[in-house]
């Protein structure tokens, strides 16, 4: 059983070729989780391909506003004042990333979070592939009463010292990571592996520093806030069918962790004429999903429904050529 082989800690003798040559542990702490939010603190933990600790890396970040939810990261505005900007250390940053892959404990977030900043900054971080732990668990099965980092950390018996610091958090993950790896290695398990796509474009909506007098105008919300789009004008012609071109007016949905920015991905179905759907219905047309066995409750309910389920890669693909509505040129 994986589960029983996730607990080992020697090195499989055959390690995978495929395997990547060395991962870059990444946590940071944020002034909150909407896509205008900003990154307060960063650390990377640098990997060789088996896991091996190399080096470690943390930095405060000022984020030239209100520092978010001190009572959980600890960061106040008089901490932060002193701390460099992100332009100040994007480079440095850059330098621990480039040519690894990007481990993270919900990694869409972190890497979300990490290419915000550098688009701000007109740059780009040097990473193609990230990998996400929770997915890597879920690939093992191991036997966690949830995903969330503690829980992982206790079944590989590592010791979280300073919950919410990015350095302690960092090292825990990576400590957890190694028999991880390992234990994927040993299975010959496929690693979770995406794509990471840069932001080319940025715009920022301005947030105001708060005073030095408290924290009221924090507002905890979604990491990717609703948009209100216009209606789709176009009527729904029913559900994809393989091997045909998608066409405007059918109901997407989308589940799970994207190479592209989900928002960005959504905008571009709007652009192609089709409904981008919240929720799946019988009337959904198409699930878009890069983990079609993740529980996840669209795939559930796509299951149900029969609804048609594709990666983003193909959907990529179809959203070049699709088929106008009916009466359309």
């Amino acid at each position: 059983m994986l589960e029983d082989r996730a607990t080992a800690v020697s090195s499989p003798t055959q390690w995978p070729a495929a395997y990547p040559k060395g991962y870059a542990v990444v946590d940071v702490e944020t002034t909150g989780l909407a896509r205008d939010d900003r990154i307060i603190s960063a650390a990377v933990y640098r990997l060789d391909e088996h896991g091996e600790v190399e080096d470690h890396w943390y930095t405060l970040v000022n984020p030239e506003r209100d520092p978010g939810p001190v009572w959980i990261h600890g960061l106040t505005t008089a901490v932060l004042d002193g701390a460099p900007l992100f332009a100040d250390i994007a480079q440095e940053f850059a330098a621990r990333l480039d040519g690894r892959v990007l481990v993270a404990h919900n990694a869409v977030f972190d890497w979300q979070m990490i290419a915000r900043e550098y688009a701000r900054v007109r740059s780009e971080a040097p990473v193609r592939q990230r990998l996400c732990t929770i997915a890597l668990s879920k690939e093992l099965g191991l036997p966690l009463p949830n995903f969330k980092l503690e829980s992982l950390a206790a079944h590989f018996g590592v010791v979280q010292q300073r919950a919410h610091h990015a350095l302690d958090d960092a090292r825990v993950l990576a400590e957890a990571f190694r028999p991880s790896l390992r234990a994927a290695a040993e299975g010959g398990v496929r690693l979770p592996l995406l794509e990471c796509r840069p932001l080319t474009e940025w715009s920022d909506r301005p947030v105001p520093r708060q005073s030095a007098g408290g924290y009221g105008s924090y507002r905890p919300t979604s990491w990717r806030p609703s948009r209100k789009r216009p209606a789709c004008p176009y009527p729904n012609p029913g559900r994809y069918e393989d091997g045909k071109r998608l066409k405007q007016g059918m109901r997407v949905a989308f589940s799970g962790d994207t190479s592209t920015e989900r928002e960005l991905l959504e905008d571009r179905a709007v652009e192609a004429g089709l409904h981008v759907a919240t929720s799946v219905s019988r009337l959904t047309s198409l699930l878009v999903t890069n983990d079609p066995d993740s529980g996840t409750s669209k795939t559930v309910k796509a299951r149900q429904f029969g609804t048609p389920i594709m990666d983003e890669a193909a959907f990529g693909q179809l959203l070049r050529d699709v088929e106008p509505a009916d009466g359309q040129a």
